[in-house]
């Protein structure tokens, strides 16, 4: 039988869900927004739709990452579980009102990390997680920022005589299948984290015996991040879409392409990754393939230096949190 404490912790999870698709809607949309190709509201509608599609496509790899990978799951407690949410909703809500694409999973991972300290202390925390984590930060926007920029190069090669309407139009259409595409991974990165802390309270509730993820969990997760997308927040996407570069379709295009790519094999490798940093970096990317003075690089560096505090500050709310908790319970 499930305890109340254990609903209340499945209810906190859907919410963080349903923000971090709120909070991360521009990393789906931002381009194909800022190049005019779709306006916000069909485009979070397309978003919506694959961000549930998403993790059907591409297992729940992640999802037991963050289940078990992070902190030794015979150490867990509800306590524990509702503090890391908390600190992860914590800095959701801060970067969001300070109009910052930082990334809910990495929030989400000081907020584990955070608590799991707090509750049980470093002998629950599992290294090999952490380094997959470190993984994920470095290789999503470095990659994306790589593989947008060379892709951008050989399309503006390849189209250098082409009449620019052309172009634009050419790529406007294929725009609507790169955010689609960045939209699956977004929901089978990041909508997998949510997943693997409900399979985890199951599994400490004894609804189930070994950690897996039940179809309905994918259901229930999905739908929420899919809902925050949907009521998507603008004040990042105004960052995302149009103060880092200002893209032309055909770099739309790349850094969709770019970004979605190795969210892709990242999710396939159960790497928890961040599409924050994915997208942010293939923007930059591609919009440095003409000039490099045409990215915003001051505001790159403030994205850059959230990303920074992310964990540790997320971490820091969820261990004054969880010493909150066990201190009343």
């Amino acid at each position: 039988m499930i305890g109340t404490l254990a609903i209340g912790a499945i209810i906190a999870a859907l919410v963080f869900d349903f923000l971090n698709g709120f909070h991360d809607a521009a990393n789906s949309i931002a381009t194909v927004v800022g190049t005019r190709i779709l306006r916000p509201l069909q485009a979070v509608a397309m978003a919506a739709i694959a961000n549930f599609v998403g993790p059907f496509l591409f297992g729940v790899a992640v999802a037991t990452t963050i289940g078990k990978g992070i902190i030794n799951p015979d150490f867990v407690t509800m306590q524990i579980v509702i503090g890391a949410l908390a600190g992860a909703i914590v800095w959701d809500i801060i970067t969001w009102l300070l109009g910052l694409p930082t990334s809910s999973s990495h929030a989400l991972v000081g907020g584990i990390l955070g608590a799991g300290l707090a509750g049980a202390g470093v002998k629950a925390v599992i290294f090999d997680g952490l380094q997959k984590v470190g993984m994920g930060i470095v290789i999503s926007p470095v990659v994306g920022l790589v593989v947008a920029f060379l892709l951008a190069t050989l399309l503006m090669t390849l189209f250098a005589r082409s009449k620019p309407h052309m172009v634009n139009s050419l790529f406007g259409r294929l725009q609507l299948i790169s955010s689609t595409y960045f939209s699956l991974t977004h929901g089978a990165n990041d909508g997998q984290k949510t997943m693997g802390i409900i399979a985890l309270i199951l599994l400490t509730q004894g609804v189930i015996t070994k950690f897996s993820v039940p179809y309905y969990v994918i259901i229930m997760a999905a739908a929420a991040i899919s809902l925050g997308t949907f009521f998507g927040g603008w004040r990042i996407v105004k960052t995302m879409a149009v103060k880092i570069t200002r893209l032309k379709p055909y770099q739309g295009f790349s850094a969709e392409t770019g970004g979605a790519s190795i969210l892709a094999i990242l999710a396939w490798l159960g790497i928890p990754a961040s599409t924050t940093h994915a997208i942010s970096g293939a923007i930059m990317g591609a919009g440095a393939v003409k000039r490099l003075s045409a990215v915003r690089w001051g505001i790159g560096r403030r994205i850059v230096w959230a990303w920074i505090i992310t964990i540790p500050a997320s971490a820091a709310v969820s261990y004054v949190v969880t010493l909150f908790i066990k201190a009343l319970v």
